[in-house]
């Protein structure tokens, strides 16, 4: 197997994703793809580990090839303009061709499957003046019925289509459907399968961002995207708001990409998360060997103090870690000192795939924030080698080992490693958090 899929990294995750909810979205170009049929044996592998799926899929690339190929305007292809009579005979032809293809792929790699009409839509009506005519809105999944078939091992196949009580068929949004779907089935997560490797803002990927984040991506740099990928960043941040934990949109061409993007930390795509603290929780005894996993390179490289797993496992209260699908990828320390009123935030360290992606200044602004509900005045840190970082990023100034309390001002002699002392006060109006943007490295304290 591939280093991605490397079996120890799979069961990994295995326990907290067994009977849990995966929706995936295809998009309609990726069903004709050559790499469509490994994506399958992928969403096989996820069923024998009794993950649950329910399969959505697109259809306005095949919506506009069609319309060329018969030399016929349609109105639009997404499903999200209007749909006339005419547009809405083509799309109810690629859809019933694109569900048997995805029913017959299936079929192929050994899973029981059935499409269904399990989105109950109602006419988008008129809007901003204009007659929306047979593009409708999802009104509700029927949740009860999916979940019939995920009881008898079927995956449900979902194409972009509505209907409404009187059997009138209407052209859905397959992202709506989607996200629709996994607020309604409680799903875990949601998969966007597209020709892209996923979200780009001026071409550069963006690996991980946050709900709120993506939302202030979409007012203030909304140019900056790529169009056909805009309504995915809508959806995914709707989906976030909605209480699923976590959106995933990456590219289906990608081998094992799918896998890759489940069961590693790192990913191959887009990941869009919930809050920011959401993803930082107290470390508990069993994280100690990921913690010594995630300081070890920055003690070889002298930046933190060496520590062992049994004096990590001593003070783990002190510490905090942030997950990304349940696996630690950042750690922080607090270490409180009550009779001075100061606390030092330390063993602040990152792995390696996720520097520069804001992990560490997210620790860094949590540490300032609890420690500022327990009533601290003073938060310093240690570093040899990080000091500008803290300086720079987190509003700490220059200080002298005077500043410390008696106790660490002991250990600093004792270690010979000669820190820089840095401080911060908590009390002062001019000393905000620090901003949550992404950017910044995120290892260095003692």
């Amino acid at each position: 197997m591939s280093k991605l899929t490397d079996l120890r990294e799979i069961l990994r995750y295995v326990p907290s994703f067994r009977e849990r909810l995966f929706v995936i979205s295809v998009d309609g170009q990726m069903v004709e793809d050559e790499h469509f049929a490994n994506l399958l044996l992928d969403i096989a592998l996820l069923r024998s580990l009794n993950i649950r799926v329910v399969l959505v899929h697109g259809a306005s690339y095949q919506l506009r090839r069609l319309a060329d190929e018969q030399h016929q305007a349609i109105s639009n292809a997404d499903g999200a303009g209007v749909t006339d009579e005419a547009t809405l005979r083509l799309a109810l032809t690629v859809s019933n061709r694109l569900t048997h293809e995805i029913l017959e792929g299936l079929a192929s790699a050994d899973l029981r499957a059935a499409c269904t009409n399990a989105v109950v839509a109602h006419p988008a009506g008129i809007l901003r003046g204009v007659d929306m005519q047979f593009t409708g809105r999802v009104e509700r999944i029927d949740a009860e019925f999916l979940r019939k078939l995920l009881d008898q091992n079927i995956v449900p196949v979902v194409p972009p289509l509505g209907f409404d009580g009187e059997g009138r068929t209407f052209r859905v949004n397959s992202d709506q459907v989607a996200v629709a779907t996994a607020l309604a089935l409680g799903a875990i997560k949601i998969l966007f399968i597209t020709p892209r490797d996923g979200i780009e803002r001026s071409g550069k990927l963006v690996r991980q961002i946050a709900m709120a984040e993506a939302e202030e991506m979409l007012r203030k740099h909304r140019g900056e995207l790529a169009p056909e990928m805009i309504s995915k960043l809508e959806h995914a941040a709707k989906a976030c708001r909605g209480g699923v934990d976590r959106v995933h949109i990456l590219n289906g061409r990608v081998d094992e990409g799918l896998l890759g993007e489940v069961f590693s930390s790192e990913g191959v795509g887009t990941l869009i998360y919930g809050n920011e603290y959401q993803a930082i929780r107290p470390a508990i005894k069993k994280d100690a060997r990921a913690i010594l996993a995630l300081i070890t390179p920055a003690v070889e490289n002298e930046e933190l103090l060496k520590r062992t797993r049994a004096a990590i496992e001593k003070q783990i209260a002190d510490y905090f870690v942030f997950e990304i699908d349940r696996n630690p990828v950042g750690c922080v320390a607090l270490h409180s000192y009550p009779a001075e009123q100061k606390a030092e935030l330390a063993c602040l360290a990152v792995a390696g795939v996720h520097e520069n992606r804001g992990v560490g200044r997210k620790l860094m602004a949590f540490v300032e924030k609890t420690a500022r509900e327990r009533g601290v005045r003073e938060l310093f840190c240690l570093s040899t080698q990080a000091g500008n970082y803290f300086v720079q990023k987190g509003g700490f100034r220059e200080a002298t080992p005077n500043d410390l309390p008696p106790a660490r001002r002991q250990q600093w002699d004792q270690s010979r490693r000669n820190s820089r002392v840095l401080v911060k006060s908590l009390v002062a109006s001019d000393s905000p958090a620090p901003a949550m943007e992404p950017v910044g490295a995120g290892r260095g304290t003692t």
